[in-house]
């Protein structure tokens, strides 16, 4: 259900970090950005595409560093909200470990994102860290919290013998 994104997909990746929902929490970058992505070792830029068609897209980052930490750096759905994103964090988590060979997976998230933050608690994401007033949101015209997630690949195999089932549904 994941596949690598190319240059076709680069509208959608745009369409959906410019929607103002998204805005707000994600950096826009242009064509050449998301193509350097495509050329970089270290990173993967990646799009969810169920058989329904392309719903998201991720992009990892600091694939291969030696600590075995691989940063999912930046995440959207096309349908915020509609109950996909469970399922959608369960892929990329088990991307990240099983694909990607990651012994941890970390993320960050605005302390304003609230839907984001119950989303990664739920697929098993610890907060680690808070940094306070560190980001700034030009949208917002204001700096924000950023909080700091991270998940281990020895407590996803764990975890109530549920991380290894895509849709398998968090108490």
């Amino acid at each position: 259900m994941l596949r690598p994104a190319t240059p076709d997909d680069f509208p959608f990746i745009r369409a959906l970090v410019q929607r103002p929902d998204y805005a707000i929490y994600l950096t826009d970058e242009d064509e050449a950005g998301l193509a350097a992505y495509l050329a970089e070792p270290a990173a993967r830029l990646l799009i969810w595409d169920p058989a329904t068609g392309s719903k998201g897209f991720a992009l990892y980052c600091e694939v291969g560093d030696p600590s075995g930490r691989v940063e999912l750096r930046r995440l959207a759905l096309d349908q915020a909200g509609a109950g996909q994103g469970q399922t959608f964090v369960a892929e990329l988590v088990r991307y990240g470990f099983d694909s990607l060979g990651a012994a941890k997976i970390w993320l960050d998230a605005s302390s304003e994102n609230l839907r984001a933050q119950t989303v990664y608690t739920r697929a098993g994401f610890m907060l680690e860290g808070r940094l306070r007033q560190h980001w700034y949101r030009p949208i917002l015209g204001r700096t924000v919290d950023l909080m700091l997630y991270g998940l281990l690949r020895a407590d996803w195999k764990t975890r109530d013998g549920q991380a290894l089932e895509p849709n398998a549904r968090q108490p």
